[in-house]
């Protein structure tokens, strides 16, 4: 599963950063790839008003304003279709250029600084809160966006709202997610990313689970120190009860490492494939 995951990585690479610029012309469309907490760059293209839409129309033309709104409709799109048939891990295990890429990529050289640490059930309780607060906060400007572009009247100034969700997104997305690749381990910023929230709730639906009964459990619990979400499945692969919990990315490093096979990935529409 990591080879697949790394492939994955690898096309998605190609089509965002090299592919889809060279033949729409534009090489900003990275900014696009990503719903929640990134869909307000996308809004913001639609208010002449704004500094992107101004720096974007200068530097790329209409044309530019234009390629990057059907860019970021296809792809979220795509991510939404993609994990109602594959769960979380179409997402983030397969495509995510932000932080799924560099945890699976560098996953060897995390931490950079002591030892790989798991979290525990104090740090657990942290980042479960800061998971809603990121998505309190990422809806929050989304709908101001939408609201602000539909004519409604909003309280403060825009430019001040822009200004605080832009240190938002340096200090909660990118400084903290470094940092926590330095001193935690890869997948810390997928504990509290707000798309990861709203996909893990999709994959309900899409029926993810690791199934734990395919042979047997010799409660070795190598599955449990491979997880990068601190996910303790052992204990439900013991008694062969699937594990479906909301962290889970479907990175699928537990069924590599488990030595009897008994783990697999599975949604209801992979569980579809595979009977037929």
């Amino acid at each position: 599963m990591r080879k697949r995951n790394l492939t994955g990585f690898i096309l998605a690479a190609l089509a965002v950063h090299v592919i889809a610029p060279f033949i729409l012309n534009n090489y900003e469309l990275y900014c696009y790839a990503m719903p929640l907490p990134w869909t307000t760059v996308s809004l913001k293209l639609l208010d002449s008003s704004t500094s992107l839409y101004r720096n974007t129309v200068t530097v790329w033309g209409p044309s530019g304003i234009l390629t990057s709104l059907v860019f970021f409709v296809c792809a979220s799109f795509i991510v939404l279709i993609g994990t109602l048939l594959f769960g979380r891990r179409f997402q983030c295990s397969s495509i995510c250029l932000f932080n799924g890429f560099a945890s699976e990529v560098f996953d060897p050289a995390m931490p950079l600084i002591g030892k790989r640490k798991k979290a525990g059930p104090k740090t657990l309780r942290i980042l479960n809160i800061a998971r809603w607060i990121a998505l309190t906060a990422a809806l929050f400007f989304t709908f101001y966006w939408i609201l602000h572009l539909l004519g409604f009247i909003l309280p403060g100034n825009i430019d001040a709202v822009t200004k605080i969700e832009s240190y938002a997104y340096l200090s909660g997305d990118l400084l903290l997610m470094m940092f926590l690749w330095i001193a935690f381990l890869g997948r810390g910023y997928c504990y509290y990313c707000p798309l990861g929230t709203v996909l893990s709730l999709l994959s309900r639906i899409a029926g993810q689970k690791i199934t734990t009964d395919n042979t047997k459990c010799i409660s070795c619990k190598k599955c449990d120190k491979i997880c990068p979400m601190a996910i303790e499945i052992s204990e439900k692969a013991a008694r062969g009860i699937s594990v479906n919990s909301i962290r889970c990315v479907g990175c699928g490093h537990c069924v590599d490492e488990c030595p009897t096979q008994n783990l697999r990935y599975s949604t209801g529409f992979l569980d579809r494939i595979a009977k037929n």
